[in-house]
């Protein structure tokens, strides 16, 4: 029981830091606008939920390790990460254009970042 209490605090912590991000930050929502922003190196951090289809998934991963961005696989689907996102429709992936004030959102998915271009204040 313990691990399901840590892997559900872990989910509504990213959560709360995705509602940080719609309010504070800039983002897209959609695959086409995601694959965009990675096309144009402007995204930091994906985020896709898991039942989205695994073609478009895997385009989505090459995108991002060819531009060098994180992926976080959100554990919920579509229409829970639309949900945590404070949309009324369902979301199937997003990128994370500028976090705002949730520039902690990178640690909370566990995600290491080797860029140093334009970094958010780690070192």
């Amino acid at each position: 029981m313990p691990p399901t209490k840590k892997t559900k605090k872990t989910h509504e912590s990213i959560n709360n830091r995705l509602a940080l991000v719609m309010k504070s930050g800039k983002y897209t929502l959609g695959y086409k606008t995601v694959l965009k922003s990675l096309r144009s190196s402007k995204g930091k951090l994906i985020i896709i939920a898991n039942n989205c289809p695994p073609l478009r998934k895997s385009e989505i991963e090459y995108y991002a390790m060819l531009a060098k961005v994180g992926v976080h696989h959100y554990n919920g689907n579509n229409v829970d990460l639309g949900t945590a996102c404070g949309k009324y429709f369902r979301v199937c992936c997003l990128s994370i254009i500028d976090p705002g004030d949730a520039a902690e959102i990178f640690l909370t998915c566990d995600i290491i970042f080797l860029r140093t271009t334009k970094p958010f204040g780690f070192k």
